[in-house]
């Protein structure tokens, strides 16, 4: 099998400079690895359809086995995207999705806006392909509970991060190299 492709799918705030999928895809960039990005959207659209779209574009753009690496937002666009898209995908990684069916702290978009943009319902199907859900015990914007119950429903395995926040620059965190071992390990799965 070629190395896969790994796909950064960032969440709603879009690619910022010190966060750990932007170092993460600085870094395969520079090791020669096979890496591509979904493009920014802008933090004020939330537009859920146009988000699902420029997956797909990226990942058809891809030739070969993707591993997609998503963040927050980007967790719950992979799945509307999941419910879709035709295109193979060999694995997930999907770190800290929030909890969209409950609101979020101020400065997060509102139910109201997250419905209107068309991302309500989270979809709860299992996803087509293998995953890991990487998930937080103190993350503001999902419970524990509530985020391994997102896991069962997507068929993913979940993994106990412990506190890490929102795994985000905001709760310490720039780099995540245990990030890399999660994508070598479902690099490697069959």
């Amino acid at each position: 099998m070629n190395e896969p492709t790994v796909l950064i799918v960032p969440g709603l705030r879009d690619a910022v400079a010190q966060h750990w999928q932007t170092l993460l895809e600085a870094r395969l960039r520079a090791a020669g690895r096979p890496v591509a990005s979904v493009p920014p959207m802008g933090r004020e659209d939330l537009d859920c359809a146009a988000r699902v779209a420029a997956i797909e574009r990226a990942a058809q753009a891809i030739e070969g086995p993707i591993v997609i690496v998503a963040h927050s937002g980007g967790c719950i666009m992979v799945a509307h995207w999941a419910c879709s898209t035709r295109r193979a995908v060999h694995a997930a990684l999907l770190a800290t999705p929030p909890d969209f069916d409950t609101a979020m702290p101020e400065g997060y978009p509102t139910l109201a806006a997250l419905d209107a943009a068309g991302w309500l319902p989270v979809p709860r199907e299992q996803l087509p392909f293998r995953s890991l859900v990487a998930a937080s015990r103190n993350d503001p914007l999902g419970t524990f509970a509530r985020v391994s119950q997102l896991a069962q429903d997507w068929g993913s395995e979940r993994v106990d991060l412990g506190e890490v926040g929102h795994l985000n620059p905001a709760s310490g965190y720039g780099d995540w190299p245990q990030a890399e071992a999660f994508i070598a390990r479902l690099a490697a799965a069959h």
